[in-house]
């Protein structure tokens, strides 16, 4: 309708640019994206001054991600316009969506001559600021452009021009950057200083940065003093006031005999004094009548633990740790921080002191009377809350893990009995909301992932399957019970269910980085293919838009004066850019079009073109990737020596670039495959006399490293039979590309026929290894083999990278057996004995139809054992109240699996049918 119009409009007026860019951007949003580019250049090239037409196009380029036209644009109507303030402004935020920050500065410059209003140099001075902190040369930014920034700043300064907080601000910044922290200092603490008002206490904490870069201790101890009588709750400040203090004790520091202490006042230089002014504290809250502050409480027990690690005798004067975190639980153990409080100083307890702690602490939970299950509930809800916080204290200092089977069967029985008693106080809550005793069910499904663990029996995590689905009917927005619910899944080789867990969680914004990697790792290997692409299209639509909104935050920093900002939203934007995620996301989603797309509705070279793959260039930037995976998302009350550590987290970050390394050369080397058939197409006629066609030198690197990458792979032995499963037969599978450029040699025949019996050989072992039942019942239990689900994905993976190779290898035999037979007519000879290895490939072709109608018989047996399955019959152990559940989690993971097999079996049925088509 839009297009129509336009073009209504355009039969009166010609020449009205307006209407043809809006037809334009019309074509656009149909997908008509070389007509409206052809449209909208015929406006440009007339450099149209009009505010209609600029505003216009703009928005055609950005929606082109052509933000760099947009340049030119206003740079030609400044040409046209040189006073107009307005048109200079769009040129400088056109130069700042692409990084032009020397354009930006002289933009900011000629704008500032045009009209001088103090925004516009400053966006100058910032333009040269983002000069020193993208440029390469760290000397050049030391020496040149910040030295200038700073010249720029003090020449306002010295003129009493500066106006707003955000050129005191830029000022502090290009100081800071210099390593200028005196000036910096006396910058704050000036005049300039009572500018800084948009934040609470802005000057006291640059003042506090500052005398920490400046080591200047005493300062520091005084400051955090002063700001600890204001507000005594203010965590960051103790933990200041601690390093201070014992720096200046390493320092032997004492106060000068006349005058003040320091510049911010009296100095503490001795335990004594600290000793003394944590009593003070603590005493003033204890004075209260309500609403006492938990910092100084707190920071009595990290001044224990900082006294104990220098082996002082002092820290015996602040008390004993499980006397003081006891008062502490009797003052805040009824509010959901005192665990998150109490957790971080478990550590002053001594192990002979757990047990004694926990029974202290229950002493303090008022409970009802046991029942005739010996199970004694709370009467209310701050009740609850404090039985709750002791029962993850227990957990947290190992005492769940040290019981045996029967012990945590019985603490299980517990948990539950907690969780559904609980569950009275929440009858009102809304959806929203979650329940009171949500933590007893979340830990009671812990305690049965350790018994799966520990036991290896399945019934274990069944039933925590179970549970989890039961508290999520009755708090269906609690993210926990989904976290674990979607690992527990996917654990169980189960990918169906899990797209609407990671779906109701409804992640936001950065949250697609940092947890998306729960939903997109699994996705594809399960079989999974229309929710694997659905998921790498969500991840990676976050990832495009982050590239052009964050040039948006940029413009409106600018605006608006948030300087200090800029260089955050730049950084934040290169960090996504470079996250390990997308990488792996990008990846697999052109892995998976190929896989499902490739020699099937289009051909392999026009797929890998769509793509814009360049085999012989790597577009991921290994030194540079960042892991913002968030690993500690799921809430653990673990023991330390249970928890995840830094090894763990840097073998994790290894083992998922190695097998990113892998995927990225499996996909390169397809690339490989596509221009070598593309050539061959285009060059028949050389190939007929030279036999294989020259083999890019890009082919025989890419098979170096990915031979490299596989050794290093032998260190992972969990990935390794993954790995091995599609990127050995892919080596062997390109291997036939390597070699003479004649079939005239009988040994080179005989050495490619032993490399097609051997493929296929290798093929069927694959298979072998994908047959077995993934769900099957024995003696009234349930048990899975989720990994033969991942071995077929890799087998049809692998089906596909042969027949395209195959298919290669066809384009090369092709016209050789055609010259063949035309040498058979000239010379009229009765019978011509076929070369080896045109039969070796016809029986090849034989061999791999046979194998693909094994592996579809295979799978269509599975299908219909599956759907035959009758879990619901099972015999389950637990109460009646959470059978329905446990059996809904096991009808969740049947269907997924029969999803799975149905997906695979479509995908290697259309790759038998183009089996058919290669012939020679």
């Amino acid at each position: 309708m839009a297009i129509q119009q336009a073009d209504k409009l355009l039969k009166k007026h010609k020449d009205l640019h307006c209407a043809k860019v809006l037809k334009a951007i019309g074509l656009q949003r149909t997908a008509k994206q070389d007509e409206a580019f052809t449209l909208a250049q015929e406006v440009a090239v007339l450099e149209p001054t009009d505010d209609n037409s600029l505003q216009a196009l703009t928005i055609l380029y950005r929606e082109m991600h052509r933000p760099e036209l947009v340049t030119k644009l206003y740079e030609a109507a400044v040409r046209k316009v040189p006073t107009s303030e307005e048109y200079h402004s769009h040129l400088f935020m056109a130069y700042a969506r692409v990084g032009e920050y020397k354009k930006m500065q002289q933009a900011g410059m000629a704008l500032y001559k045009i009209v001088p209003k103090n925004p516009y140099y400053f966006w100058s001075v910032m333009s040269l600021v983002m000069q020193a902190i993208s440029a390469q040369d760290e000397k050049l930014s030391q020496t040149m452009f910040l030295p200038l920034a700073e010249r720029m700043v003090e020449k306002m300064v010295k003129e009493e021009k500066i106006e707003a907080e955000a050129e005191v601000q830029l000022y502090f910044m290009i100081l800071e950057r210099l390593g200028k922290y005196v000036e910096a200092l006396e910058v704050v603490q000036g005049p300039l200083g009572e500018k800084l008002t948009s934040e609470l206490q802005s000057r006291e904490n640059k003042c506090m940065m500052l005398y920490r870069r400046l080591e200047r201790w005493a300062e520091c101890n005084a400051l955090s003093c002063k700001l600890l009588l204001k507000n005594p709750d203010d965590w960051q400040f103790y933990l200041l006031y601690f390093d201070s203090l014992f720096h200046l004790i390493d320092q032997s520091w004492t106060p000068p005999q006349e005058g003040t202490h320091s510049a911010e006042g009296e100095v503490h230089s001795s335990i004594s004094q600290a000793l003394s002014f944590m009593e003070d504290r603590i005493a003033t809250e204890e004075a209260k009548e309500s609403k006492h502050l938990r910092g100084p409480y707190l920071a009595r027990l990290e001044l224990i633990r900082r006294l104990r690690e220098r082996s002082c005798p002092e820290a015996q004067q602040l008390g004993e740790p499980l006397e003081l975190m006891f008062q502490f639980f009797v003052k805040y153990g009824d509010k959901p921080c005192c665990i998150t409080d109490l957790k971080i100083f478990l550590d002053l307890l001594k192990p002979d002191q757990h047990v004694q702690f926990i029974n202290r602490l229950m002493e303090a939970v008022p409970l009802g009377a046991p029942g005739e299950d010996g199970v004694a509930f709370p009467g209310d809800t701050r009740a609850l809350q404090r039985h709750l916080c002791v029962t993850q204290l227990s957990r947290s200092l190992g005492q769940q893990h040290a019981l045996n089977t029967q012990g945590k069967l019985g603490l299980i029985k517990e948990l539950k009995a907690h969780y559904r008693h609980g569950l009275q106080f929440g009858k009102s809550c809304l959806k929203t909301e979650l329940q009171f005793s949500d933590m007893y069910c979340l830990m009671a499904a812990h305690v049965y992932i350790d018994l799966w663990l520990e036991t290896g029996e399945l019934n274990m995590l069944w039933q925590s399957l179970g549970l989890l689905e039961e508290g999520l009917s009755h708090s269906s927005s609690n993210a926990q019970l989904k976290l674990l619910l979607l690992l527990l899944y996917c654990r169980l080789g189960a990918f169906e269910p899990v797209v609407d867990l990671y779906s109701s969680l409804d992640a936001k914004h950065v949250q697609h980085d940092t947890i998306g990697y729960l939903l997109t790792r699994y996705a594809e290997s399960l079989g999974q293919f229309a929710a694997a692409s659905q998921s790498c299209n969500f991840s990676l639509r976050f990832f495009h838009s982050n590239q052009k909104d964050t040039s948006e935050y940029v413009i409106q920093a600018y605006k608006y004066g948030a300087f200090e900002k800029i260089p955050e939203f730049i950084a934040f934007r290169n960090r996504l850019d470079h996250s390990l995620h997308f990488a792996q996301v990008r990846t697999e989603r052109m892995l998976l079009d190929l896989f499902l797309e490739a020699d099937i509705s289009s051909p392999l070279e026009e797929s890998v073109k769509l793509m814009s793959l360049c085999p012989e260039e790597d577009d991921i930037l290994w030194d540079s990737l960042r892991d913002n995976r968030d690993l500690t998302v799921l809430v653990s009350w673990n023991p330390k020596d249970r928890q995840l550590n830094e090894e763990h987290k840097q073998r994790s970050l290894e083992e998922d670039t190695l097998w990113l390394r892998l995927r990225s050369l499996t996909l390169r080397l397809i690339g490989c495959i596509s221009a070598l058939t593309h050539h061959t197409s285009r060059n028949s006629e050389k190939t007929t006399e030279n036999g294989v066609a020259a083999k890019p030198s890009s082919l025989r690197s890419l098979l170096s490293q990915l031979e490299n990458t596989l050794n290093q792979a032998t260190q992972f032995t969990e990935k390794q039979l993954q790995v091995r499963t599609v990127t050995d037969r892919l080596a062997n599978a390109v291997f036939f590309l390597i070699g003479p450029k004649s079939y005239e040699s009988t040994a080179l025949q005989t050495q490619i026929s032993n490399l097609f019996k051997s493929l296929a050989v290798q093929l069927q072992d694959m298979l072998e290894k994908c047959k077995g039942d993934p769900l099957e019942v024995k003696d009234s239990q349930s048990t899975t083999q989720h990994f033969l689900l991942e071995n077929l994905v890799y087998f049809v993976e692998t089906v596909c990278i042969v027949l395209w190779v195959s298919n290669y290898c066809g384009s090369v035999l092709r016209p050789l057996k055609s010259s063949l037979q035309k040498k058979k007519k000239k010379k009229k000879e009765a019978s011509t004995v076929t070369p080896p290895v045109l039969s070796a490939y016809q029986e090849f072709n034989s061999s791999l139809q046979s194998l693909l109608n094994q592996a579809l018989e295979h799978i269509k047996s599975q299908e219909i054992s599956l759907t035959a399955l009758k879990l619901g019959a099972l015999s389950l152990e637990g109460q009646t109240q959470s059978e329905t559940f446990t059996k809904t989690a096991m009808d969740k993971v049947q269907s997924s699996y029969l999803r799975s097999l149905q997906e695979i079996g479509e995908l290697l049925k259309k790759r038998a049918d183009t089996l058919k088509s290669l012939k020679i």
